[in-house]
């Protein structure tokens, strides 16, 4: 796919800058494939707070790319070396994933793992939590999902049985499990009330948060188009955005966002359950000793 050249991807930066975004999330795909993703980087460091999710193949090749960001996850689902390989079909992937997080927590870099969370790891990501936390490494989850509709955007997941969460019960266990550790152990990156969001969503269907697509999150395809999510059709470039932004149009849009109930994305959750004051309140509550820890560094 063609992409934005260094020189656009600067200018799109800089009008993100201006229009009073503070936090960018550069993930794929593989955000670490580009040759001037330093550059990127390093510029967008400078005014965002800056997040760069990797599968654990390439961070260590950018290691130095890597070293002002304030957070690299790596992606990594279980300890299991053999159950890794078997759910991402590649030989060798948990070692690249494990070399990369413990290369980079050596050498100061503030690294976590990102387990997405399935029926095949669940009954174990209490364990896999503790493991990590008490090697000072934070945990960042996701949850398994597929998109069951044509999405315009692009393409994340597909349906597989085998991953899809059938056993509810334990999984409330498990979100229990993690809220009873956030009272001792530091670098559990998900706060309470997520937590008990996904749980009251997996027990009974029920959503106690509104999607705030592009309110207070949207996404930018490597193109430099718009969406409020990557299952909405775009609706800018981000060149237009300044412009559009407190639009009527805009407006619409963002109503009809709130009505959305087609996924249960958990970087979308969050930026929606935390998006007013009263939100950002409570993350600063729940990860209070997470956030000293890191801003130490």
């Amino acid at each position: 796919m063609k992409e934005l050249p260094t020189d656009e991807v600067r200018a799109g930066l800089e009008i993100l800058r201006k229009m009073g975004v503070m936090e960018i999330v550069f993930s794929g795909g593989n955000p670490l494939l580009r040759e001037d993703i330093g550059e990127i980087i390093d510029y967008a460091s400078r005014y965002f707070v800056t997040t760069v999710y990797d599968n654990g193949s390439q961070a260590v090749k950018r290691i130095e790319a890597l070293r002002n960001v304030d957070f690299v996850a790596i992606s990594l689902d279980t300890l299991d070396e053999r159950k890794y390989d078997y759910l991402k079909g590649i030989d060798g992937a948990w070692k690249s994933a494990i070399d990369a997080v413990e290369t980079l927590h050596s050498q100061g870099i503030t690294v976590g793992v990102s387990p997405t969370i399935s029926q095949l790891n669940m009954y174990e990501i209490p364990q896999f939590t503790e493991h990590f936390c008490d090697r000072g490494i934070p945990v960042l989850y996701c949850l398994y999902q597929h998109d069951s509709f044509e999405q315009p955007m692009f393409q994340i997941g597909e349906k597989d049985a085998e991953l899809e969460i059938s056993d509810k019960e334990a999984f409330a266990k498990m979100c229990d499990a993690l809220i009873e550790k956030k009272n001792r152990l530091h670098g559990i990156l998900i706060t309470k009330k997520m937590l008990n969001a996904l749980k009251l969503l997996t027990l009974k269907g029920e959503r106690v948060w509104k999607c705030k697509a592009l309110q207070s999150f949207f996404m930018i395809d490597p193109l430099g188009n718009v969406a409020g999510c990557h299952l909405q059709n775009p609706v800018a470039t981000i060149y237009d955005l300044p412009t559009l932004w407190n639009s009527s149009r805009f407006e619409r849009l963002r109503k009809t966002y709130r009505e959305c109930d087609k996924c249960s994305y958990m970087c979308y959750m969050f930026y929606s359950i935390h998006a007013d004051v009263q939100g950002n309140i409570e993350i600063v509550r729940d990860q209070w000793k997470n956030a000293k820890k890191i801003l130490a560094k």
